[in-house]
């Protein structure tokens, strides 16, 4: 049987703030990853200011300071910080350990994009996909009895348009015989991102968990560190100065960060799990390829790779 699409009433340029206007989060504890920077920072100040009690995972603590004093005593929720570094999963067993109690949602919005070199995560894994993608597995795997004990949890996973790019390499996916190519490696990641919500979805729902990821559209963040100056003046993001330019399209972080809030905490996607967003809505299963402007890949939201996904992230966590 087909499935229907999702559809809210929200716009592509709504804000996370408008989202969430007039729901009551009081009560309710939240995880962002990354949320110390761009979107995610949008995404912790649209949640604790409609009450929740928001924890900004982040390698450096610090960086979140003025996120939690613009909170600090004026409510109405409550912003923390605490380290998370998720191309690590050392540090990552050090915050799950660390975490008492239910978890309403967890945000896995952090994320690198185009390391110019192949480089790999103290694990051996390579460093886009195992940021991206396998230390957001350890996270939400380690929570996962917090996210039960609330009784309805959410997970959302920040993915990208670029899984568009290409799906996941199983024969080679660490790039160990197949030349590494940044973009290629940020897509596999991005692609891991959605099958990781699709796994989710078929083994927690008995538990009272959904899981969703989504596409935030084009940002100017700091996502885009990695990224040269000429590949820049490429995508047209960049003057002959070295002044970021925001494209018509482009949106700003409030905009960005409002899927993300429409799937973390909004009434209208009560229940919905399994899916992928953009602009607020579900969009429809297009061709994939560099050339595609939107739209979901039918190899990431496929079952079986998801499940074949798991199972991969399972070996490479029982190996530690």
């Amino acid at each position: 049987m087909t499935q229907t699409r999702l559809r809210t009433p929200f716009t592509a340029r709504a804000t996370a703030a408008e989202i969430i206007d007039g729901v009551d989060l009081t009560g309710r504890r939240v995880v962002v990853t990354g949320g110390a920077s761009g979107i995610g920072t949008e995404t912790v100040r649209a949640l604790a200011g409609a009450g929740a009690d928001v924890t900004v995972a982040t390698r450096n603590p610090a960086s979140a300071d003025s996120l939690v004093a613009e909170f600090a005593g004026t409510g109405p929720g409550v912003v923390r910080a605490a380290a998370l570094d998720l191309s690590d999963l050392a540090s990552v067993d050090a915050f799950v350990a660390a975490w008492e109690g239910p978890l309403d949602a967890l945000v896995a919005n952090a994320g690198i994009m185009a390391i110019p070199t192949r480089q790999l995560t103290p694990q051996g894994w390579e460093l886009q996909l195992g940021t991206n993608y396998l230390g957001h597995f350890a996270l939400v795997r380690g929570l996962h009895d917090n996210l039960r004990a609330a009784g309805s949890a959410r997970v959302v996973i920040v993915s990208s348009g670029a899984h568009l790019w290409g799906g996941f390499d199983f024969d080679d996916p660490q790039f160990e015989r197949r030349p590494y190519d940044p973009w290629s490696a940020y897509a596999q990641s991005k692609t891991a991102d959605v099958l990781l919500a699709v796994g989710i979805a078929r083994r927690w729902a008995a538990d009272g968990i959904t899981a969703n990821a989504l596409n935030p559209g084009y940002i100017n963040t700091n996502l885009q560190r990695h990224i040269d100056d000429e590949a820049l003046r490429g995508f047209g993001v960049l003057d002959e100065a070295g002044n970021r330019i925001d494209l018509p399209h482009y949106k700003t972080p409030a905009q960005g960060a409002a899927t993300s809030v429409l799937l973390a905490a909004s009434p209208l996607v009560e229940g919905v799990t399994g899916r992928y967003l953009e602009d607020n809505q579900e969009p429809e299963i297009v061709t994939p390829g560099r050339d595609a402007t939107g739209g979901v890949a039918a190899y990431a939201l496929d079952q079986a790779a998801a499940d074949r996904l798991w199972e991969y992230a399972e070996r490479a966590l029982g190996s530690r």
